[in-house]
């Protein structure tokens, strides 16, 4: 899958969750690439839709019906995003360019992230009065393994470029050119789906349980996993395979 877009507006973020949702279950699609068409990844949020918002309570007096309000569209845009995360196919996000405000949210919930050296990743919400509610202060700590830093990129609005995103782990390669990136994330992606699905989504499954959890409770949640997936027919074809050499074993869809 590659999917386009360039604002972040309410009705395409619907959309998104709807896209990841239905690959999620379509058991033809065994790894995803996500990309921007364009100029760049993303400008972030459009202005027009915190405008939106605010009509949302421009009717009401009250404050706790305007907080109501408010507090149904917020969680929508973050079940917009986090369906990646709750997606079982790996998500490969591809960024060029520009990648603004909600776009840091949108990657920060991909499986993998690469870039091209043109890419620019800003954290911008405080420079439109509000803190960033839909995934960035919750995922890109974890992802960089750095507080320090991402409480500097969050709190200044400072643009991060390529090179530092590749230094703190933000993406996993830097590539000459949005094409060469396209490309390679492909083939990545391909390798992904030739793999058995059953401990390709194990593993996505309980890497995202084992970040919000200890150790004990990670080993926990993948012996349970296992002790069903382990009788599955693809460790037998797996085994074999690396016995007799043979690279072209095929896995039943999942």
């Amino acid at each position: 899958m590659l999917a386009s877009f360039r604002h972040f507006k309410p009705r395409p973020q619907v959309e998104i969750k709807r896209c990841f949702e239905e690959l999620s279950d379509d058991e033809n699609c065994r790894s995803i690439v996500l990309s921007g068409e364009g100029k760049v990844f993303t400008a972030g949020i459009d202005i027009s839709a915190l405008m939106e918002m605010a009509s949302l309570i421009s009717g009401e007096n009250d404050v706790a019906r305007k907080a109501k309000n408010l507090l149904n569209v917020i969680r929508s845009f973050q079940d917009c995003l986090s369906a990646l995360e709750l997606c079982k196919k790996p998500v490969l996000a591809a960024v060029h360019s520009l990648c603004i405000g909600a776009g840091v949210d949108l990657i920060s919930a991909a499986d993998i992230r690469y870039c091209s050296k043109d890419a620019v990743f800003q954290v911008k919400e405080v420079d439109v009065g509000l803190a960033a509610d839909v995934g960035t202060l919750q995922r890109l700590p974890k992802i960089i393994h750095s507080e320090s830093l991402a409480r500097e990129l969050c709190y200044t609005a400072r643009k991060m470029l390529a090179d530092e995103a590749l230094s703190c782990g933000l993406v996993s390669r830097v590539f000459g050119s949005k094409d060469e990136m396209i490309d390679d994330v492909i083939k990545v992606a391909e390798t992904i789906a030739k793999k058995s699905p059953v401990a390709v989504q194990g593993t996505k499954r309980s890497m995202v349980f084992s970040r919000d959890h200890s150790v004990q409770e990670g080993l926990e949640h993948i012996a349970m996993w296992n002790q069903i997936m382990l009788q599955s027919e693809d460790l037998v074809k797996a085994a074999s395979s690396a016995m007799s050499e043979d690279k072209d074993i095929v896995f039943s869809k999942l």
